[in-house]
Formats: structure tokens, sequence, C-alpha cells
């Protein structure tokens, strides 16, 4: 995968891309909308990428290097269990936003899952063992009680997450669900 973080013609690709696929949808977006978008050419673009399913699976890379280091993050601080899991769980769905607030978002999430399921699956794994880890922390200081195995319970938090994120049919009810989510879960993990 290519890195993007500091790379600021792969950083116009993807958003360019991101942009035109929230736009148009996947299947209607072509490689000209995107190189226009990004301020080159169709050819220099291909230098990049070979395709739209290639620029999709490196935006589904970016969506969680950015998700997987924002919930690190939240995770590690200091302060109440249902506190620090609402704010990750948050944290985790950022970029929720404009995916969200277009009429397509849902035939880009479906091309993602299809096109980058190696990349969701790892994704969503590397999200579960930070949710785990951080469970299997705070039970050692006694801040949790775990109702069963850390790594079921962030596996389920996880799916819900993504069944909010499905279900939601926009950013402000898909805020509401997490912090909900999150605050019934924080709940019920809290030692009394």
């Amino acid at each position: 995968m290519k890195d993007i973080s500091t790379d600021p013609k792969q950083q116009a690709i993807l958003g360019s891309a991101f942009q035109a696929f929230a736009t148009y949808g996947f299947r209607k977006t072509s490689m000209d909308d995107i190189a226009r978008g990004a301020g080159m050419s169709r050819p220099a673009l291909y230098q990049h990428y070979r395709n739209k399913e290639d620029i999709c699976r490196s935006l589904v890379q970016h969506h969680y290097d950015k998700a997987t280091a924002a919930v690190s993050e939240a995770l590690s601080a200091e302060g109440p269990v249902r506190d620090v899991l609402t704010t990750a769980m948050l944290k985790q769905g950022e970029g929720m936003a404009a995916l969200l607030a277009s009429p397509h978002g849902m035939e880009l999430l479906d091309a993602s899952s299809s096109m980058a399921s190696d990349l969701v699956d790892a994704g969503e794994r590397a999200l579960q063992a930070l949710y785990a880890d951080w469970m299997t922390q705070e039970a050692a200081k006694g801040r949790v009680s775990l109702p069963g195995e850390a790594s079921e319970i962030a596996a389920t938090l996880t799916t819900a997450l993504k069944g909010v994120k499905v279900h939601a049919p926009d950013f402000e009810v898909y805020t509401a669900r997490v912090s909900l989510l999150a605050a019934i879960a924080g709940t019920g993990l809290s030692v009394k």
C-alpha cells in the first residue's frame, strides 16, 4: 500500500477520489474525474494507481490507519471508563460524516467491502485488538469487570459499531447511537 501520510500527491488523489465517489457514486466515477480533482492528468494518475479499485483499496487502508491511530490515542487517555470508551468509539467513526452525507455512501461502503474485504478484515481485527488490550489492562487495574473474554467483548463492540454505521440515516443519528452504545458498554464494564 502507498504511504499517503506525507505524500501530497497521494493525499490529493485520495481526497479527489473520495469526493468524486461521494458525488457521482463509485460506478459512475471515472479516472478522469479523479485526475481532474487531484489537479493532474489521467496518465499521471495511472503512474500512482492502476484503476478505481486500487484507489478504493488505498482509501480503505487509509481509513483504518487513521481509525486505529485515533482509537489508540483515545484509549491511552485517563478518565472514567465510560468517557474513555465513548471518545474512542466516536474517534473510530470520525470519517463517517462525509460518507453518511453522500447519497452514494452505501454504494461506497459496499464497493469497499467487496474490493477490499481483506483490508476491512485486517482493520477490524486491529481495532478489536486495541479494545481488547485496553479492557485487559483496565481489568488488571480493577477498573472494569469483564463478563467474558476481552477479545469477544471487543469483537461484539466493533461489530455493533459496523451495524450502527450501516443503519444510521445521517451523521447526527450515527453519533448519537455510537455515544449510546459506548455509554451502555462503558457503564456495563465499569466496576461499581
